[in-house]
């Protein structure tokens, strides 16, 4: 697996995990929509930390910088 995604990409990621986590948890959001949006924040968290969208690569994107 080769990374595609730079580093505001990552920090971007998180952040809406981590915002999405917060209006969850205090309750916010609820319900289906506080579900689908809690997998959505966790699959933003997981590629974050692996570095790899795999939505981008059928799409040739990369936020990578060019090495």
């Amino acid at each position: 697996m080769k990374t595609n995604m730079g580093t505001l990409d990552r920090i971007l990621r998180v952040v809406v995990a981590v915002v999405i986590a917060v209006l969850y948890f205090t309750g916010t959001i609820s319900g289906t929509l506080g579900y689908v949006l809690l997998a959505l924040g966790g699959i933003f968290l997981l590629t974050s930390v692996i570095s790899f969208c795999p939505l981008y690569l059928p799409f040739g994107i990369s936020t990578c910088p060019k090495k």
